[in-house]
């Protein structure tokens, strides 16, 4: 009887992080573990978050209203090293989603044998209408309640969805602020005048771009001769589209909040990119064809690029995507359904644990020029970049050959040994 209250306690334990998106990254890692062969204990341990932080973060308000966000902070695992991790606005936050999200986080640290273990944050708020200054209010707030969980060799944030430079120059301010000293080794993606790093901003979309080339290569292509749809127009799939272009693909339909352009003859991405910055949206773009998002999903083309948000490729619309090759910009873009069915036709997907592992790997290079306050050029930073990538892409191709799985399987099982491997040599406590 005491074993099984023991076990009903742990099971409502695990019922907090029990959302779809946690669900599905449950449900990656037990798919991946037969091929990883790692013990029943350490498959435990790492099953379910380290920790995780619950907070009422109160904001006064323009109009003089004192409004309390729920904020969260979740860290998956420190045994490789300090947890690393974006924090995101967003009206959908919740506990569960940053679980699944960190758990992500370790996976893709480890393969790209980053130092880091996974963490992710947010706060749910509508940035979208909230003033500079509540934005600013609302993250120094923020930040001042988790310090007694962040530091630079504890937990070091980044930015996120609707999160950028400026919130991270505040959380590094007020956490420096409470300290007495600069400490810009607390955050990443800072702007380069306070120890941010040159390539930052470009990192994760340039990084998808380094991942797509390479499995062309690998598949016999050439990517000049490539036709690209990228959903998202943000600074994930913008710098993709821009990388895309500069190597000579043609991408012939992109999408924003406002919907999708679609142009067969390849549109003008440098342009468009320039509109948006303008006017904050492609919504008056005159030039090609409107689409819906669920129609510009399913435009036949080579590769198809998920740079917006999770859950877009579905069990409802896999059987109707016309691409050679997905590649996820974003977190978790693709239902474990959605991934089925694709394999089931042919169709490879580069995994987001690999393909949008460019911003973490730039944010470890700032994390380290940052703690030796030595600082590295825009060629040296994007070669390494590049090095790293394709060390961790070659891994997860030999696995998926070897093992027979699909290159999200691979990327787990690489990630999950890394950890596991660092768990059996550290042992347990106490």
């Amino acid at each position: 009887p005491a074993v099984a209250r023991i076990e009903e306690t742990a099971a409502q334990t695990h019922l907090e992080w029990d959302t779809p998106l946690f669900e599905t990254a449950v449900a990656q890692f037990e798919l991946a573990l037969p091929y990883a062969d790692v013990s029943e204990a350490v498959a435990e341990r790492l099953r379910y978050p380290e920790r995780a932080v619950m907070l009422s973060v109160p904001v006064k308000m323009d109009d003089g209203r004192r409004v309390v966000f729920a904020g969260y902070r979740v860290q998956h695992s420190s045994v490789l090293g300090p947890t690393k991790g974006g924090i995101r606005y967003d009206p959908e936050v919740t506990l569960g989603e940053c679980a699944a999200l960190a758990v992500w986080m370790t996976w893709k640290c480890a393969l790209l044998r980053l130092p880091y273990g996974g963490a992710k944050g947010g706060v749910r708020c509508n940035p979208r209408q909230m003033s500079q200054r509540e934005l600013e209010g609302l993250t120094r707030r923020f930040t001042s309640d988790l310090l007694p969980v962040i530091g630079p060799q504890e937990d070091i944030p980044a930015p996120d969805m609707a999160t950028n430079e400026q919130t991270m120059a505040w959380m590094m301010d007020t956490y420096s602020m409470q300290v007495g000293h600069a400490v810009p080794e607390i955050v990443t993606g800072k702007p380069i005048s306070i120890g941010g790093s040159v390539f930052r901003h470009e990192a994760t979309g340039a990084g998808v771009v380094m991942v797509i080339a390479r499995a062309c290569e690998r598949l016999g292509w050439k990517l000049a001769e490539q036709r690209c749809v990228v959903q998202g127009f943000g600074n994930v799939g913008g710098i993709a589209a821009h990388e895309l272009v500069d190597r000579g693909a043609t991408v012939i339909a992109v999408s924003d909040l406002s919907g999708g352009i679609y142009d067969g003859n390849g549109l003008d991405v440098h342009a468009m990119s320039e509109f948006a910055k303008e006017h904050g949206s492609l919504e008056s773009w005159e030039t090609g064809t409107r689409v819906s998002n669920e129609e510009l999903l399913e435009l036949p083309c080579d590769v198809l690029v998920l740079a917006a948000r999770e859950d877009q490729v579905t069990e409802e619309n896999a059987p109707r995507i016309h691409a050679r090759l997905i590649a996820e910009g974003a977190n978790g873009p693709t239902s474990l359904e959605a991934d089925a069915i694709l394999a089931a036709r042919g169709i490879p997907i580069l995994p987001d644990i690999l393909t949008n592992a460019g911003g973490v790997t730039v944010s470890y290079f700032e994390w380290v020029q940052d703690l030796g306050r030595l600082f590295w050029g825009r060629d040296e930073i994007r070669g390494k970049l590049a090095e790293k990538l394709n060390d961790a892409f070659d891994r997860v191709w030999e696995i998926s050959l070897e093992r027979g799985v699909t290159l999200r399987t691979a990327a787990l099982v690489a990630g999950i040994r890394e950890v596991a491997a660092a768990l059996d040599a550290r042992g347990l406590y106490p």
